[in-house]
């Protein structure tokens, strides 16, 4: 095995490190009962408060009544409403019987201005009953891991069995993040249905740089409730809070800090380019078959290592795409991101004798020699 410090490694050495549990340390204190910081990636976390807490979650439900109903339903489909869907109590995008939307409208009154209503509606038409449509709703729950979450409703009013944790909710923002329907209604700082203009209640994505989006709740019971994510470059972010007087500026100064102390890098570059010796033939040019990408901190001293696993050499012919070796990297001694080495191109096929001929080129190097199964 060959080992080495590339030189698109040494240019991190100096500000990352790899994120230590001891990181939250420097946090900011928050008024929450309950929060989190998850990096939407690698869901890694970077701070908790009270995190597996049950809680109420007031109409930061919502975010999983937008991911169900467009598992079920196409954006297009279109919404007959009816009388039951009108009048529910709480904020409202003020729909009335007789009236005809989209599916995709509306989530856009469910997630931005917060509709009961458009709740209900998406509920009904989708699955026929609130009932059903909760089961739907905890199925979803299990499939993502979320076990501290149980739903009665789509809209988030308080329920005996409402209640979801901070730790679940940042799972469930990461995946809706991931589904370009509610990432884009999220983001928009407001919309147009039909004759309603819809202002998108959550504050920071206007007032934060790189809040890509988010969902507001609150009842008396369950306090102050947000949900958002936000991004610079191509480090994203979550943060939760629930029961927390003062939301807007405790997101602001976790993103601050997570921001100021992290950064999602690439650890292996696709562009790094390996050779590896043929018999009788050009070396094979390889290459890490994509890139690779881990949250780091930044102002470390520990320096990530290159690791290349190849034979001493092979016997031709090299097919294109063929798997020929492994990259690896470290830091402080455990792996943090590997992949494949791959042929960039087929070589030659030299005749077996002729291939031997040249075996004495490698004389010396370690190992046996790499002849594989055809």
């Amino acid at each position: 095995m060959k080992k080495l410090s590339s030189p698109f490694l040494a240019a991190f050495a100096a500000l990352f490190l790899a994120v230590p549990a001891s990181a939250a340390d420097d946090a900011p204190e928050v008024s929450a009962h309950a929060a989190i910081v998850m990096h939407a990636d690698t869901l890694e976390v970077l701070y908790e408060k009270n995190a597996d807490e049950h809680m109420l979650i007031a109409s930061t439900t919502k975010l999983m009544t937008a991911l169900v109903a467009l598992e079920e339903c196409r954006p297009d489909d279109m919404v007959d409403i009816t009388p039951e869907m009108c009048g529910i109590e709480g904020s409202s995008m003020y729909l009335h019987a007789g009236e005809k939307y989209s599916v995709e409208e509306l989530l856009c009154g469910l997630l931005l201005v917060s509709g009961n209503d458009a709740a209900t509606a998406l509920a009904l038409h989708t699955a026929g009953s609130i009932e059903k449509f909760a089961r739907l709703m905890n199925e979803k729950a299990q499939e993502l891991g979320m076990t501290g979450t149980h739903y009665e409703n789509p809209h988030g009013l308080d329920a005996p069995e409402h209640y979801s944790t901070a730790r679940d909710l940042a799972l469930l923002m990461a995946e809706c993040m991931d589904e370009p329907v509610i990432a884009e209604i999220g983001a928009s700082s407001q919309r147009t249905v039909g004759e309603k203009l819809l202002m998108n209640h959550n504050r920071l994505i206007n007032e934060y740089p790189g809040c890509t989006g988010g969902k507001t709740g609150y009842t008396m019971a369950a306090g102050r409730c947000l949900v958002t994510c936000a991004e610079r470059e191509e480090t994203r972010f979550i943060c939760v809070t629930l029961s927390d007087p003062d939301d807007w500026a405790d997101h602001a100064a976790l993103y601050d800090w997570a921001f100021g102390n992290y950064v999602y890098a690439p650890v292996i570059d696709p562009e790094m380019e390996i050779r590896l010796p043929v018999a009788g033939e050009e070396p094979a040019v390889l290459y890490p078959a994509s890139e690779a990408r881990v949250l780091l901190e930044k102002g470390g001293a520990a320096e990530p290592e290159t690791h290349i696993e190849l034979p001493p050499f092979i016997f031709g012919p090299v097919r294109s795409g063929e798997e020929l070796g492994r990259v690896s990297v470290t830091l402080n001694g455990e792996e943090i991101a590997s992949r494949p080495l791959v042929s960039a191109a087929g070589a030659g096929n030299f005749p077996l004798l002729e291939q031997i001929k040249h075996i004495e080129r490698f004389i010396g190097l370690a190992g046996p020699y790499y002849l594989r199964a055809e």
